[in-house]
């Protein structure tokens, strides 16, 4: 009894046959079996060998079909007795089961064989099989089993290794980016705190210099004070001896004096006894002469005080308040003059200080509090008389370029020597003779530019003067802003309209205008008006009206255009250097062009 393999499909197709050996026997399927084995162990780590315990029967088969031959099994019954036959089908049923096939389609890893073996509506029975052909075909299909399972296995063990070393890959790199950043930010405050250090250490730096350059300003100063008391020890020490040799000197001709006052008392009272007779005949003619020089002096005092009244302009209370601080300056003057005689000390230190400050002066809070303490200190100076340093003070005050910072020092250290502030005003009468008010006819014909200019530049100041209404405190104006009511009041009243007058009155009402209408409201416009109906007629009227459409012009556009209801630019103290820069080009500016320069005063001519 033979058996026989059929493939679950055609035989040939084509022409081209499936089985290239169609004549093989069992002992090359064995062979070729062993060669399969060999070959399945190598790709697998544990080769097992086959065995009897490992056959499982009833697989699904997607490979090939075995059965058995008709004319065999008509041969063998014939040969062998019923019996055998009976036993060997009993046999034969008990192993081989009907149509049905190996499982070998799971040899390959896709699907597309499986498919199309299924579909194939063919199916072939095994009609004899032996058990050692039945155990082969077991031991093979489930040692592919468990290669594909094993297969599977290792790749499933390398996809999760795979997966974790993905795993482990991300975690790195964002363990990586997470120090990274963690380093920039650390070298960022590293840079950050290194930038300060630098900072401070260049602030410290800085510091130490300034206090090195502070300090030998301080040295300097020490040293140019230590030198300085020096020579004025010095100095006391000559004046010592020099006073010493004075006296004794003094005491000398003192001596010598009395000696010939006796002699001369002798003389004088002989001829006292013989002059006496002639004193009594004398006397009727000087008494005589005496009368007629009397009448004589009242004639030429009356004629004088006529023509007087003709050539100057002024309200007599002005002219008695300018004649009685002209006096006290001249009795300052000669006090002054005494003790600088009478005296060794050197007084002009002090003078140069006083001068200084006031070109100093700017107008800046800061600035004008500085120089008021500091002129003020000078004035309670032991070493230097209040006298010298009142004259002093008056003399360069009103010649301060700044007008308002000026009238300001003025008010402050008046207020602290109140008898300082006719003198002053003596020193604005002597520069000027329109503070008082006063015009002396015909007396501006020899000025020139540089005239007019100190008139206005006196009178600026003097309005900026009176137009500080400060009551109360330690600072109060002693020649405020009722003085400059009556100035104005003195000045429309008694003087006459030409350049020096109408140059006067405009530079007044520029810085004090403001400070009036403040105060007298009402009042002091029916004063705007008299300006605009009487002195600038009278102004228009004169011959030499077209040198003065300047001036009339600035009037009229002062009054046109209400300027007094602003205030002034530099009136209200700067807190700050650069302010005071910015006011004094303002005001710079504004001078420039209300003026034009120093050719205002030259287009008159």
């Amino acid at each position: 009894m033979g058996i026989v393999l059929e493939p679950p499909c055609p035989r040939s197709v084509d022409g081209i046959s499936i089985d290239p050996e169609p004549n093989w026997n069992f002992n090359s399927l064995l062979s070729e079996i062993e060669s399969v084995e060999k070959k399945l162990n190598v790709f697998s780590k544990f080769p097992q060998p086959l065995t009897h315990t490992t056959l499982r029967m009833g697989r699904r088969s997607g490979g090939f079909v075995m059965r058995v031959s008709e004319d065999e099994m008509e041969s063998d019954v014939d040969e062998e007795s019923d019996e055998e036959e009976e036993e060997e089908e009993k046999h034969h049923n008990q192993i081989c089961t009907k149509g049905n096939r190996f499982a070998c389609d799971e040899l390959y890893l896709s699907d597309d064989s499986d498919d199309e073996y299924d579909c194939e509506p063919e199916s072939f029975l095994l009609s004899k099989m032996g058990l050692a052909e039945s155990a082969l075909y077991e031991v093979i299909n489930d040692h592919q089993t468990e290669v594909k399972e094993d297969i599977r296995s290792q790749v499933s063990v390398v996809e999760t290794e795979i997966l974790q070393e993905i795993e482990t890959s991300l975690s790195a790199i964002a363990r990586v980016e997470k120090y990274s950043e963690t380093r920039k930010e650390v070298e960022r405050k590293l840079d950050l705190q290194y930038q300060r250090k630098v900072a401070e250490a260049l602030d410290t730096h800085l510091t130490a210099i300034q206090r090195e350059h502070e300090i030998k300003s301080q040295i300097e100063e020490r040293k140019i004070r230590s030198e300085e008391a020096q020579e004025e020890a010095r100095r006391r020490e000559r004046a010592h001896q020099e006073e010493k040799t004075r006296q004794e000197k003094a005491r000398a001709e003192a001596e010598m004096q009395a000696k010939l006052r006796a002699e001369e008392a002798k003389k004088e009272a002989e001829r006292k006894a013989a002059a006496a007779e002639k004193e009594v005949t004398d006397r009727k003619a000087a008494e005589q002469k005496i009368a007629e020089e009397k009448t004589e002096r009242e004639r030429s005092s009356a004629a004088s005080n006529a023509q007087a009244g003709k050539s100057i302009q002024a309200a007599e209370s002005a002219l008695a308040l300018e004649k009685h601080r002209l006096k006290k300056l001249e009795e300052l003057e000669e006090m002054n003059q005494s003790l600088k005689s009478r005296s060794n000390e050197d007084f002009s230190s002090f003078e140069k200080q006083i001068a200084r400050a006031i070109k100093q002066i700017r107008g800046t809070k800061d600035n004008v509090s500085k120089k008021s303490n500091e002129i003020v200190k000078i004035f309670r100076d032991p070493r230097c008389p209040v006298s010298i340093s009142t004259a002093t003070f008056a003399k360069k005050i009103v010649s301060a370029k700044d007008h308002f910072a000026g009238s300001y020092v003025i008010v402050y250290v008046t207020s602290q020597f109140p008898q300082a502030m006719d003198i002053v005003l003596a020193e604005f009468h002597k520069a000027c003779n329109y503070t008082v008010p006063k015009h002396i006819v015909n007396s501006q014909s020899a000025w020139d530019s540089d005239a007019y200019e100190q008139l206005d530049s006196t009178m600026r100041l003097y309005g900026a003067l009176v137009q500080n209404d400060i009551r109360g405190g330690n600072v109060t104006n002693i020649h405020g802003i009722e003085q400059g009511w009556a100035w104005l009041a003195r000045f429309l009243n008694k003087t006459s309209a030409n350049r020096a007058t109408a140059t006067a009155l405009n530079a007044f009402l520029q810085m004090a205008g403001f400070g009036l209408h403040q105060r007298y409201k009402t009042q002091f416009l029916k004063v705007v008006n008299i300006v605009r109906e009487h002195f600038l007629p009278r102004l228009r009227a004169r011959k030499d009206a077209s040198n003065l459409q300047t001036i009339i012009t600035d009037i009229t556009a002062y009054l046109d255009d209400q300027m007094y209801l602003k205030e002034p630019v530099g009136r209200t103290m700067q807190t700050n250097t650069l302010s005071a820069e910015i006011t004094a080009e303002e005001v710079n500016q504004s001078n420039n062009q209300r003026y034009q320069g120093n050719n205002y005063y030259r287009d008159y001519y």
